[in-house]
Formats: structure tokens, sequence, C-alpha cells
């Protein structure tokens, strides 16, 4: 299952995808420039010799724009200026993978390839050089997946996202689960490859974690599975990031235990309701709370929100958070119980009306981004928090800070275990997240402007040598406005 290679900046991402590179000189004569063309000619007559016309588009095929846009969730990386590949191929089966993987290598050309999932800075779709050939290979259509409910297993395929990993296993039991991520949008190939995190992590630790076996197309074209591709790639394709070792077609994951009625919250504190104080306290707490809790803090708009889904019964969330949180104030009439599922829908879109179907909704591009993330291991000091809620919070162009919590079974597993080594130590994880919906170059800059500057103040407050990232949380990325 593919990764969707949230990747550089990301996590040393780079597990999936096939290393073969094609370095080119940065001065392209007239003469490298033909021969660039001839190579690219090459490339696109081996694909078409394994690949049906409808599954291949280059720029002079009339699906070619509609393909390579269908999965761009990032409007910057859908901007004039920005690096284009020269063949997209949508795989339907592993023989296509295959192909393109040896196509690539055979000619020199880089294939990137994306789950169909979003993708913070487009490093699926994209590319940080502007003189490198490059093709995608699209996973999107390789989204089947197969749950055993009595084994406590699932199958998936890298293109199926992970909304609609949690709608077949909520389909099949209501008391399984799987940790992953919180926004269903993203694709499961780049999010496992890069780890997998999210509100069942401190329970069960990462999706990577929980990986059981895998099917892998390395880089010479070969299918693997976990006995044939060795212990070696099957640690690295589990946490190191898109495209490094192979391009990983679908995974076996193991499923975690849940209640039949799971307790979710959503308390919001503003800045004058002593915020900047309960967010100072929740670092102390947060990565020692039982692992059933997994509190989440979500600052915006003058006023911080703590968000908890609760693995059991609202009177045994309101005693937890009595003994660990009593500052919050949180009360029986903040609780809402439901199935584990449904907590899913209610953690990404803050309400428990909307039907389970839209864990399925692949969504459309709407807006710009550009994310950061850093790793908090001490807590920063409340006044530190109030100059930046003062010199950061307050502007217009204020984006999302969120507050994710380690601990729990991540503590418990060794930093060596994967190549995810954010355990033990780690408070929390902090994401700057930037989303707008103006057009033009001033709005692009001003945000850009704010996350760049945000991130530069918190480096005395973050982790260092090195400043430590999710790797499915790019850094930069090749878009306009961009470092």
């Amino acid at each position: 299952m593919v990764a969707t290679r949230a990747s550089t900046m990301a996590r040393t991402r780079r597990v999936l995808h096939l290393l073969t590179l094609c370095i080119l000189s940065s001065k392209i004569t007239s003469s490298s420039a033909s021969a660039s063309s001839g190579i690219t000619d090459a490339f696109v007559d081996c694909l078409s010799a394994h690949i049906p016309p409808r599954l291949l588009q280059t720029p002079d095929t009339l699906n070619y724009s509609a393909q390579l846009l269908s999965t761009v969730r990032n409007l910057r990386y859908a901007l004039p200026g920005t690096p284009t590949p020269v063949a997209i191929v949508a795989a339907t089966e592993a023989a296509h993978v295959q192909a393109t993987v040896r196509c690539g290598r055979r000619h020199g050309v880089r294939v990137r390839t994306r789950s169909g999932g979003h993708d913070y800075e487009g490093l699926s779709y994209a590319s940080l050089r502007r003189d490198e050939r490059f093709a995608v290979l699209d996973l999107g259509e390789l989204r089947a997946i197969r749950v055993d409910a009595e084994r406590a297993e699932a199958w998936a395929e890298s293109g199926a996202t992970v909304g609609e990993l949690y709608y077949a296993v909520g389909a099949a039991s209501r008391t399984l689960g799987i940790p992953a991520s919180s926004c269903p949008t993203v694709g499961l190939g780049g999010h496992i490859s890069g780890g997998g995190f999210g509100s069942l992590s401190r329970r069960y630790g990462l999706a990577a974690d929980n990986v059981l076996d895998a099917v892998v197309v390395d880089a010479d074209g070969r299918l693997l599975n976990r006995s044939t591709m060795g212990e070696d790639l099957f640690w690295a394709i589990r946490g190191g990031g898109g495209e490094s070792f192979g391009v990983v077609l679908s995974w076996k994951l193991k499923l975690g235990r849940v209640p039949e009625t799971v307790t979710v919250f959503s308390i919001p504190r503003s800045r004058n309701q002593s915020a900047v104080d309960l967010i100072a306290k929740w670092q102390e707490i947060s990565s020692d709370l039982p692992s059933d809790l997994y509190l989440r803090v979500l600052v915006q708009n003058q006023r911080a929100d703590f968000v908890a889904p609760f693995l059991g019964r609202c009177s045994r969330l309101v005693d937890t958070m009595g003994d660990h949180f009593p500052e919050l104030g949180m009360t029986q009439t903040d609780c809402q119980e439901m199935s584990w599922v449904q907590s899913t829908v209610f953690f990404t879109f803050f309400t428990a009306d909307l039907p389970l179907e839209q864990l399925l909704d692949r969504g459309k591009p709407e807006y710009y981004l550009k994310v950061k993330s850093d790793h908090v291991q001490e807590s920063i000091p409340g006044h530190v928090w109030e100059s930046i809620w003062e010199a950061w919070l307050e502007k217009p162009e204020a984006a999302l800070l969120m507050l994710d919590p380690y601990g729990g079974r991540m503590d418990s597993i060794s930093p060596s275990a994967t190549p995810f080594p954010h355990r033990k130590g780690n408070l929390y994880q902090l994401q700057y997240y930037s989303f707008w919906c103006e057009n033009g170059t001033a709005a692009l800059e001003k945000r850009m402007s704010w996350v760049r500057g945000l991130y530069k103040d918190m480096e005395p407050y973050v982790s260092k040598n090195p400043r430590a990232v999710y790797v499915n949380s790019q850094l930069q990325g090749p878009g306009p406005g961009d470092e």
C-alpha cells in the first residue's frame, strides 16, 4: 500500500516508492533537453507496452489534468508553476505497479506514489526540483478492504482512505477499532508508511505498530510479502516514510478491542476563561493520563477547545477527569456516548449528527494549506503561551494550533522497534495548521509568513538536535510561496 509520500520532511518518509531516482544536470543545454525528451518518450513507450491506454495519462492526453488534480487537497499545488509529471499511471492491479517501477528504473524517471488521500506538501505528485523528470503512480483505485472480525484483522489496500477503513471496521464489528488518523481523507499507504498516529495511539500504538504483513513491489519490480521481503525491509516500511524502499500495495493490520460504547466531549475555553492556564496544566498531565483517554487541544480564534474520545462510559470519564484534570471543569453534561466508529466522525467534524457515510467522502480541494509540526519534550511555560497568544494568535491571519498527546502505549514501544523514533520522552506533537480560501499572492504570503514566523519563535521550546518532525507532516514543499 502506497505511500502518499508525506515524506522528505516527512520522517524518513521514504518507504514506499521506489528509489529509482534520476539526477539531472541543473544546467540544461539544448542538446540535453533533446536527450531528456528522448528519455521521456522511451519511458512512455515502455509504459504503453504494459499499461492499458485508459490508465496511462500524459500531458498530451485528454484526461491528464483531471487525473493529476483528482486528489490534490492543497490548492497551492494546483497553481501555475508547480512541476508536473511526464506521465500518470492509475494502477488497478499489481502488474501495473511492477511495470511502472521497472520502466522508471530502466529509463531514469523517478516514480512518485500517491495513495489518493491528502498530502500536505504535494510530494506524492509534484517535485522539489523543476528539472526533475518524474511520473506519478496513482494507487487510488487499489482501495479494497477485507475485515476478519473473528481474527481481529484486516487487509487494506494503500489507495483506501482512513475513513474507508474506519467505516469497514465499524460495519464488521462494534467492538473493534484501529489506531489511525483523525482525518478520514488521509490515504492509508502514506499514512501507515510514515507511522500512522491517531486517537487510539495511546492505547494501541501507531498504525505501523499494528502491521502484521504487507505486499510490496520493490525497486526491481518484484512482488513481495513479509516472508519474502525479509525483516529489514518489513521494518523499514513501517514508519520510514513514503518513497524509499518500494511501493506498498496492501497492509495486513491487527485490530484493537474497543468497548461497545465510548464517550466523547468537546469543551471550549476562551482566553478570559483561563485557557492559557489550562493549556499549561494539560502539558503536565496529558501524556500520563490513562491510555483509554486521548485529550487533544485545538487553539484558534481566541479560544482553546479540549476534545477527547474515551474508551468507556461517561461516568468513568467524569471520574477520570476529576482525578487528573479538575481545572477543566468537565461534567456529565459534556458527555456524548456512541459507538467507536461514530466517535471517529465526531472527532473529525465535532458533531455526532452526521451519518457514518461521511467517512467515505474523499472531498474536493477548497482551500490552500500550509502545515508544520514539532515535538515538545518539556512543558512550555505559561508566560511563553501568553506571549505566543499576544504576538501570533491575535493576528487576523492566525491559524490553528493542534496539540496531540503522546504517552500510554507509545511510551512502552522501543524507538528502534520501527523507523518512527518519537516515543518515550515526547509529551506531545504540535502542529501549525494554516488554511485559507483567498486567492492571490498577498494572501498566500501573509499566511505562509505567519506559519514561518511562529515556527521560528517556537524553536527554543521544542525538540532539538535534531528538531524532530512527524514524517507525515511535511516542513516544506515545491509550491509557490514556500521556503
